[in-house]
């Protein structure tokens, strides 16, 4: 299943390795379609590919470490 997302990265988060341990951890290939990144925040709109659950999971994880996860229309199913 895929899906795609815009991520909004807080100050604190901008360089840490959110997006490579949400893929290792819950099996998600990331596909950056588009990503804007300056000193004070980042925005980023992200295609993951995965298991439905580990989309899910991955998802939570994200909003659990402060990202702010919105849909984007437009989702690609299979």
């Amino acid at each position: 299943m895929k899906k795609r997302v815009k991520l909004t990265f807080p100050q604190h988060l901008i360089k840490e390795p959110v997006i490579f341990t949400m893929a290792k951890k819950y099996d998600i290939m990331p596909n950056i379609r588009r990503a804007k990144v300056t000193e004070s925040a980042g925005e980023m709109v992200l295609e993951i590919d995965g298991a439905e659950e580990g989309l899910e999971k991955g998802i939570e994880y994200l909003k659990q470490q402060g990202v702010i996860v919105e849909p984007v229309e437009g989702d690609i199913l299979e």
